[in-house]
């Protein structure tokens, strides 16, 4: 101790000695060679685990790695999504359509933005997302120019993308985009161009499947969207507006949408949403994940100006690896029918037929001597599950039972009478101009229940007139004042009410003694419309 002692007091002594800026000096120089020793320490420590961002001589870090993967190399920071495109745009092909010239007749949706594809096709949509200008009035004087001799001849009618999906040279894309067509003209980014056939179209999916002749094509590996996941990251490539083939970059921002305007209550969706960008010429191309897998055609996008703006919607391949399937081996989809009209589940129609929870499926009506009635199901009953597949909405059952092969044996449970209990049935098979299950749930804003709504007895003759079975029971609606809850729920002249809250109503009578028992509380009602019926839930005032 002594020794330690004595050796250190020459140093001290000199330090303490010297100059004040000078002892300043060094002793920031000695803190800063400490840093510089840690720092270094710390980075080697990091880069050992993989962790360190950038640097020189450091590994870049990977963002994917997949045994599996068409991608070689890991996707890096450094690299960017480089792999990834070499390995798919290659199969990713450019779609121009040609028409015949006939007889002039203009439809509205030919100067959609989106065109020859009208993403919006129910009128409140069409009328806020679109947007008329100058240039579009021009385009459709222009068309009403062409003479007479130009009938008959081939003109360009449309543009968009395709994926090939296997060497022998088929290619998945949208239905939109060759519907119509009278010459397919396919070409590859190595430029080499081809005439495709349409093997075959499902406009209630929007897929469509090409075929051109040849082999050794490169083609995009099919991958499970159901593995999907909020968050991913994917990249959309195809050939917007013409400018050749581009590819973008984004997320998974949602699953399991539907937009219902698109085709009407016809079409089967179950759109996976992205913010990598879509314009038009991307429908039909190629959605893949960093594997360099196809996880979705893009379809449709929502905007207000025609361009993205960061909402773009895919068809899953898990959807249109089934309807490809079909169309190759038989020319035509079909579809599973259960037989019933289903809508969505709200908290307030929940609480109506006391199921907790706003997940499932609503019975609407049942389709008499259908495959639903058969098995047992009734109107009210909730759809909770259908072959070990949890049902959160109508759509995801329509598209569950649409994806089942007719004359299959299904399960599903249903809620009735606050219990849950499995039924069997045997699945028919879908017109293919009919829809398998469909229909919105009735519930408005709140109101007063029912008040300005006038009825009267249902008699034989006003059935007849209305389309209505001949045994049909309750009481018809004469008038529904405009401004009032009821008209908001949408209740109409014409309707009639079999039901309240859950009670038969065979008259006028039995229908008031009803309004009455509810008092100012919301009402459930079951409402026939044509050859369909149902629920429609009426809040009062608060």
């Amino acid at each position: 101790m002594p020794t330690a002692t004595i050796s250190r007091l020459p140093v001290l002594a000199i330090f303490s000695r010297l100059p004040a800026l000078w002892r300043k000096r060094i002793l920031y120089g000695a803190l800063g060679v400490c840093l510089l020793l840690a720092g270094l320490l710390s980075g080697a420590a990091m880069n050992s685990r993989g962790l360190l961002l950038f640097g020189d001589g450091g590994d870049k870090v990977p963002i994917y790695i997949a045994a599996d993967s068409r991608v070689k190399d890991p996707v890096t920071l450094g690299s960017g999504f480089a792999s990834v495109a070499k390995a798919v745009t290659p199969a990713v092909v450019t779609i121009q359509t040609s028409s015949r010239i006939r007889r002039q007749q203009y439809h509205y949706f030919f100067d959609e933005p989106f065109w020859p594809f009208d993403p919006f096709g129910a009128d409140p949509f069409r009328d806020f997302f679109r947007r008329r200008t100058p240039e579009d009035d021009q385009r459709q004087r222009s068309r009403q120019r062409q003479s007479p001799e130009d009938r008959g001849r081939l003109a360009p009618t449309g543009l968009g993308s395709g994926v090939i999906v296997s060497p022998d040279g088929y290619i998945l894309t949208n239905n939109h985009v060759v519907d119509g067509a009278d010459k397919v003209e396919v070409t590859l980014k190595d430029r080499r161009a081809f005439t495709a056939r349409i093997v075959g179209a499902d406009p209630p999916s929007d897929i469509a499947v090409l075929k051109i002749d040849g082999g050794g094509f490169p083609t995009v590996p099919l991958g499970d969207s159901n593995k999907v996941e909020v968050g991913d990251i994917v990249l959309a490539i195809g050939n917007p507006l013409g400018v050749g083939q581009t590819i973008t970059m984004g997320i998974i921002s949602a699953k399991g949408r539907s937009t219902r305007a698109t085709f009407g209550s016809g079409s089967y969706e179950d759109f996976l949403q992205t913010d990598a960008a879509i314009n038009r010429g991307n429908s039909g191309g190629a959605l893949v994940n960093l594997r360099g897998e196809l996880i979705g055609v893009p379809s449709q996008i929502l905007s207000q100006t025609g361009g993205n703006i960061g909402i773009g919607f895919a068809i899953p391949t898990a959807l249109a690896r089934n309807v490809m399937d079909q169309l190759i081996k038989n020319g035509k989809v079909r579809r599973g029918k259960l037989g019933v009209m289903i809508g969505d589940l709200t908290q307030d129609l929940a609480a109506q037929f006391n199921f907790k929870g706003a997940q499932g499926a609503l019975v609407q009506d049942v389709d008499p001597g259908q495959s639903a009635e058969r098995a047992g199901v009734k109107a009210g009953d909730i759809i909770t599950e259908f072959q070990g597949q949890r049902i959160e909405d109508a759509s995801r059952l329509r598209n569950l039972v649409a994806q089942s092969p007719p004359g299959s044996v299904v399960k599903f449970k249903v809620w009735r009478d606050g219990a849950e209990r499995e039924l069997t049935a045997t699945l028919g098979e879908m017109d293919s101009k009919a829809i398998a299950v469909g229909g919105d749930s009735g519930t408005s804003p709140a109101g007063s229940a029912l008040s300005g709504v006038s009825v009267e007895n249902l008699t034989p003759e006003t059935a007849r007139r209305l389309n209505l079975p001949s045994n049909a029971r309750g009481v018809v609606i004469t008038d529904v004042d405009p401004d009032s809850s009821a008209a908001d729920a949408g209740l109409r002249r014409g309707d009639v009410i079999e039901e309240v809250n859950r009670q038969p109503v065979a008259n006028s009578g039995e229908f008031e003694a009803a309004l009455q028992k509810a008092g100012r509380q919301s009402v459930l009602l079951r409402v026939r419309r044509g050859d369909r019926g149902s629920f429609i839930l009426v809040k009062p005032r608060e």
